[in-house]
């Protein structure tokens, strides 16, 4: 029985126009991503089957794998929730997110300063990765972390509320090599609501994530 299972786009594939073609919402989603989801399964399987066995001579391999594909399942169901066609601009109080726009201006500086520095994270990731916002429970703030694939280098604990995908089948079709097109277009998508809710929802866990009391 699968473990996980690909979860519905909160709208259709042409939502996003003209940002996000249809095109690349229905492959990125029902292809890329559902692969994401099948290989983790079938990981856990592969490592239920090394457990009964007792052959740990693939083990290497297996925890990359469910890393890879475990990580890569998470980051996209966070991805298609944080967009929406009616987004864009910036968090502001009298949109019900200042909150969101208070954190963001005490750990940057100011919306300006992180945007161009998630920007200049997504846009410049070497080969495959993501731009994200996350809430680092240790300090409280918010940080901006440029991920390799979908799991390297990620400080531990940090939970991800805004990425920006910036794997090539997340735009190729679309914007062809200009990367750094993509995701200036990223910010007229933000969903700010959702982004808002799930950093509320970081801080309310925060404790049972710090490493010491």
């Amino acid at each position: 029985m699968a473990i996980y299972t690909l979860p519905e786009l909160p709208y259709d594939y042409a939502a996003l126009e003209p940002v996000i073609n249809p095109q690349i919402i229905e492959l990125h989603h029902d292809k890329h991503h559902a692969a994401y989801v099948k290989g983790a399964n079938d990981t856990l399987e592969q490592l239920e089957e090394a457990r009964d066995k007792e052959s740990w001579g693939a083990i290497n391999g297996l925890e990359k794998n469910l890393a890879f594909h475990l990580s890569g399942h998470i980051l996209h169901s966070i991805y298609w929730h944080n967009m929406t066609g009616d987004g864009g601009g910036e968090p502001l109080a009298t949109d019900g997110v200042g909150d969101l726009a208070d954190a963001i201006t005490a750990s940057f500086g100011s919306f300006a300063g992180f945007k161009a520095q998630l920007t200049k994270a997504a846009a410049t990731t070497q080969g495959s990765g993501w731009g994200v916002l996350a809430y680092e429970p240790v300090s409280g703030r918010l940080i901006v972390e440029q991920i390799y694939d979908h799991q390297g280098n990620v400080g531990q604990g940090s939970v991800p509320i805004l990425v920006f995908d910036a794997w090539e089948h997340a735009f190729y079709l679309q914007y062809k090599n200009q990367k750094v097109d993509f995701v200036e277009a990223m910010w007229r998508v933000v969903n700010w609501q959702d982004v808002a809710k799930r950093y509320a929802a970081a801080k309310d866990r925060a404790f049972n994530l710090l490493v010491a009391p």
